[in-house]
């Protein structure tokens, strides 16, 4: 069977995590129980590795004077025997919340329950004691560091080596980077949380079960509490409060769930729910190991807190799934969003700060280096198309927050033997409405003239319209503006971007991978677009809208052309290099994740598989990797140029420090392994 058809999130390193919010029977086990074990079945048919349930599930939170009575003690261990017993055949960890006792104490618990046994239990670490809270009256802690072995027998936990109770991380053999830790409700409130410590010890998915009562404003707070947390340990956090059923005498109850990866959130659930209710998300397990690996900062912090981790005396448990959970047939569908532009944000409203802060790092960028250099004139080239409208665009900013007219941008339209007059006009029009310098100089003679004096063919009329044609125009063009730039006292001003200094779409050396500065250099091609489209209806330059967004309109509008070869159609760039909204999905996920060819490739069917067919992606994915291998001499001579996304940049001065003679092999045979 072929990779496409074959393949599972587990094989490409995802887990399925659930939190769920069962309706409480207060003081009632039993019902609790076989609520646990109805979402522990819904979870087994979704092929998930862990669901979470809130902080005592089985008890109920609010069940106060209860917890000291022996009857409903006995009955939540009953309850735990019961789910036990049914997750015999079930795939999923089970992390339930109970009140337990131990050495003649009692503890808010969360117990691990596997395939049939208990595998684990950690008591909370932080009991709260005030306002509405009165843990202490009921529960207690155990002391730091004071892990035991024990067992689970008739009444409960019993002395003996089964599994540790206390801090526990729960890892699978089989499941790279699955490693799960929990803290509980409080825990997670106070300045230096447990599961800090659990992440430096090794724990890569954090469960919080909770209780947490309702109160105005108190979700943004939990939301913002679990996206910093799992941004700070570098993990994914799952977080699961109380609902329905609770205690209403004097609080309410939201059963807020969320699951947050990295710092972002990948799921919430609806709130207020009177029933059983159940969020799922595929964590990228990869992609947290990888963010591990790159910030040495995470590994130096572990350094430094190596006598904390082993004072807690953190036992480690091993696991191993059934094998039929990674080849579930509900483990094919990928249960998250990927974006099929990562470098751009879906929000609108965070889509809308993402341009600001964009289009004002490339100008604040500009006028750091133009003060830096007092001021010289700005030297570019316009050509109609996206990258040099966007560059000029930066440039007319800067020059008006420093106070400069804006003919100190000398901008120069280089018309070659291709060049359609639609991009001419654009060209001019543009650089007409933004009142800057424009001045048009025709290459065609001097490129001519050079075509002679080598001895191409096309000199004498012939159609050969190959790689030295093509960059005779493109080298022209960047050696008047470095001319021009010497001539009038300014620096030229680069206009490529991400996206082609990735595949190599530039000419090298006197050509436009060479700048003085390039304003472009950190900009996806996807991302230029909707920048472009942001300026067009908001992002400034209020005195020229009218002129100039049917400029940018028709701009935008036009095939993504180099224009430098001849004929009836239109050269197209996408065409040879691939449609840059594949290409730039392809780049974030290299520069972002470390992604394999496989993983992008699962990560794009699942994105793009409606527009594009497998054979399609393979084949742009192959175009890919072997031009962004070929193509590192160039990266490794870019001028300077602000680094702009969390994706990364290629710069080798920064974020991409390759060797120019480094082999494609491993990846290329990695595609041909997909067998399309």
């Amino acid at each position: 069977m072929s990779f496409a058809l074959d393949c599972t999130i587990y094989d490409q390193g995802f887990a399925r995590v659930a939190t769920a919010t069962t309706e409480v029977a207060l003081a009632s086990p039993a019902a609790n129980a076989n609520r646990i074990i109805e979402v522990a079945k819904e979870c087994h048919e979704q092929a998930c590795a862990a669901v979470v349930f809130p902080e005592l599930t089985l008890s109920g939170y609010s069940a106060d004077e209860l917890f000291l009575q022996d009857t409903l003690i006995a009955a939540v261990e009953e309850g735990i025997d019961q789910v036990v017993k049914a997750s015999e055949d079930l795939f999923p960890i089970l992390v339930v919340g109970a009140p337990l006792r131990f050495e003649g104490r009692l503890f808010n618990c969360a117990v691990f329950i596997h395939a049939g046994k208990i595998i684990g239990i950690s008591p909370k670490q932080y009991l709260p004691n005030y306002r509405e809270f009165y843990e202490k009256r009921y529960f207690t802690t155990l002391p730091k560091g004071r892990s035991h072995l024990v067992s689970w027998g008739k009444n409960g936990i019993t002395s003996g080596n089964d599994f540790p109770f206390g801090s526990v991380i729960v890892e699978s053999e089989d499941l790279p980077n699955f490693c799960l830790g929990v803290e509980i409700c409080e825990d997670l409130w106070i300045p230096s949380p447990p599961s800090s410590l659990l992440s430096l010890a090794g724990a890569t998915v954090i469960a919080n079960l909770s209780a947490s009562p309702v109160t105005v404003g108190r979700a943004d707070s939990r939301e913002l509490l679990v996206k910093s947390q799992s941004l700070r340990t570098l993990s994914a956090y799952l977080y699961t409060a109380a609902g329905f059923g609770e205690s209403t005498n004097d609080l309410a109850w939201d059963g807020q769930q969320l699951i947050c990866e990295l710092g972002e959130t990948l799921a919430t659930s609806a709130r207020f729910q009177a029933h059983n209710c159940v969020t799922y998300a595929d964590i990228d397990l990869d992609a947290i190991a990888h963010e591990r690996s790159l910030q040495n900062s995470f590994s130096d912090n572990r350094s430094a807190w190596s006598d904390a981790i082993e004072r807690e005396n953190i036992k480690h448990v091993q696991v191993r799934f059934d094998p039929a959970l990674k080849s579930s047939a509900a483990a094919k569908k990928l249960l998250r969003e990927v974006p099929k532009f990562p470098f751009v944000s879906g929000d609108e409203q965070l889509g809308d700060r993402d341009f600001y802060e964009s289009f004002n790092i490339q100008v604040s960028a500009l006028k750091t280096r133009m003060a830096s250099t007092q001021n010289p004139k700005l030297v570019i080239g316009v050509s109609g198309g996206l990258d040099s409208t966007h560059a000029l665009l930066v440039c007319a900013a800067a020059v008006d927050e420093l106070g400069l007219d804006r003919s100190n941008i000398l901008a120069y339209s280089m018309p070659g033997f291709a060049t359609s007059a639609s991009t001419r006009s654009n060209a001019q029009k543009l650089a007409l409405a933004l009142q800057t310098s424009f001045q048009e100089l025709d290459i065609r003679p001097t490129a001519e003239a050079m075509l002679k004096t080598i001895g191409h063919p096309a000199a004498e009329g012939e159609e050969i319209y190959d790689v030295t044609y093509e960059n005779i125009q493109a080298g022209l063009r960047t050696d008047y503006l470095f001319r021009l730039a010497n001539q009038n006292g300014g620096i030229v001003i680069g206009t490529g971007d991400l996206s082609e200094l990735a595949l190599g779409w530039c000419t090298y050396g006197v050509g436009d991978q060479m700048s003085h500065y390039a304003v472009n250099t950190g900009l996806p091609k996807t991302m230029i677009q909707h920048l472009i489209r942001w300026v067009s209806k908001r992002g400034g330059f209020a005195a020229e809208k009218e002129t100039l967004q049917p400029i940018l309109e028709e701009i935008l509008a036009q095939e993504i052309s180099p224009e430098l070869v001849p004929g009836k159609t239109l050269q197209s760039t996408e065409s040879r290099i691939g449609p840059y909204e594949l290409q730039d999905f392809t780049l974030y996920h290299l520069l972002r994740h470390g992604s394999t060819p496989k993983k992008i490739f699962f990560l794009a069917k699942q994105t793009w598989g409606e527009k594009y067919t497998d054979e399609e992606l393979v084949k742009w994915l192959r175009v890919f990797h072997g031009r962004f291998f070929a193509s590192q001499f160039k990266r490794t001579a870019i001028p300077n140029g602000p680094k702009m996304m969390r994706g990364g940049s290629l710069s080798p001065r920064g974020d991409w420090r390759m060797p120019s003679d480094s082999l494609s092999d491993l990846w290329l045979r990695q595609i041909d392994e997909l067998g399309i």
